[in-house]
């Protein structure tokens, strides 16, 4: 029986480290990319962009759901308490380094700037700016979903004797879809940071899909892959229109994670994924298990602090790049920062310093 139970562990864990491992180059890529916030006259140009950036918009959604799917069994081990203290050490610390590493660098910039006769005048107030760095960088940028995750299991915790209840399944995606109409209604801001419990239902839908895998899976496995496909393309599109229309109507924030067609998209690709099952060669080369927490700790350093020192001067402002020029530069970027972090994080696996890269 014991044996039968590491088995399916085993079984799972290879087709979970596949889909974290290109959920988090879709994260790096959309962090990456440089068609964020350019404007194009040209409607075929337009398309084009709004394709490119939507093309890994699941992987955020996707990230929850298998994190749903590993702690489904930590909930009937430990209590909210005991949960957060285990990971403290794993996830925590790490997140906490890395998040004073960059408001270090931050400040570091800043005095270069203001010694080399720059106007910068933080030095008058270097401990608001210091505590400013800390806010900013803790809730506007990546390092936010790592408190989010953190928040969203505890609130699992705490409520979980009604974890496997469809109705509390049911009340958690009520919450996430009034984040999706308030991007036409606005009844708040809409900024990531705000989401706070848009992304519990994904989580809830990991734990709930870990409990009744097979079923799950034996369901997936009869869709053939041409429906399967045509779903996948069809919630895709779906999503670019749901991003044209957010931009005619002047939101501020049309690839919003939580939109309801980008969660239909994310569902279909999760469920492509899973029906891809384990892809050896990246288990072989790329290890997801050991680097995928390490690259997400490290890769927005660089975008913030390595990639503006690389693409220095006029050729490189993406406003005046082509569309097909900006998707090429992205890719550039993409590889730059996703190569450097996977590199960083292998060269840390097997030193005392392996705690920076968690687990």
């Amino acid at each position: 029986m014991e044996e039968a139970i590491l088995n399916r562990e085993k079984k799972n864990f290879d087709f979970v480290n596949t889909i974290r491992c290109i959920s988090m180059m879709g994260i790096v890529w959309e962090h990456s990319a440089s068609l964020w916030g350019v404007k194009y006259s040209n409607s075929g140009d337009t398309a084009l962009q709004i394709a490119s950036m939507q093309f890994f918009k699941f992987a955020t959604i996707v990230f929850f759901l298998i994190g749903g799917f590993l702690i489904n069994h930590k909930f009937t081990e430990y209590t909210a308490s005991q949960y957060i203290k285990r990971r403290f050490s794993s996830t925590v610390k790490p997140w906490l380094f890395w998040i004073m590493v960059l408001v270090i660098a931050n400040v570091v910039q800043k005095w270069i700037v203001y010694h080399k006769g720059g106007t910068e005048t933080f030095l008058d107030h270097p401990f608001a700016y210091f505590i400013e760095q800390f806010r900013y960088i803790l809730f506007e940028s990546s390092f936010w979903f790592i408190l989010n995750f953190l928040i969203c299991i505890t609130l699992l915790l705490l409520f979980k004797k009604y974890l496997y209840k469809i109705w509390f399944g049911l009340v958690l995606l009520f919450i996430s879809l009034i984040y999706s109409a308030n991007l036409y209604f606005e009844w708040f801001v809409t900024r990531h940071s705000i989401a706070l419990f848009g992304f519990v239902f994904y989580l809830w839908l990991g734990v709930y899909f870990n409990r009744y895998y097979e079923p799950v899976l034996t369901w997936i496995n009869k869709i053939s892959w041409r429906k399967m496909l045509a779903m996948n393309m069809f919630t895709f599109v779906l999503a670019c229109v749901e991003i044209w229309i957010l931009m005619e109507r002047g939101s501020h924030d049309e690839y919003n994670t939580l939109r309801i067609s980008n969660i239909a998209y994310s569902l279909t690709m999760f469920m492509l994924l899973l029906k891809f099952g384990n892809i050896k060669i990246i288990d072989k080369y790329l290890t997801p298990r050991k680097s995928t927490f390490g690259i997400y700790l490290i890769h927005q350093i660089l975008i913030i602090r390595l990639l503006p020192e690389i693409f220095k001067g006029r050729p490189w402002i993406a406003q005046e790049l082509s569309v097909y020029q900006n998707i090429g530069y992205s890719l550039l970027r993409f590889l730059i920062v996703y190569l450097i972090s996977l590199l960083v994080t292998k060269a840390l696996q097997n030193t005392k310093w392996k705690w920076l890269i968690g687990n």
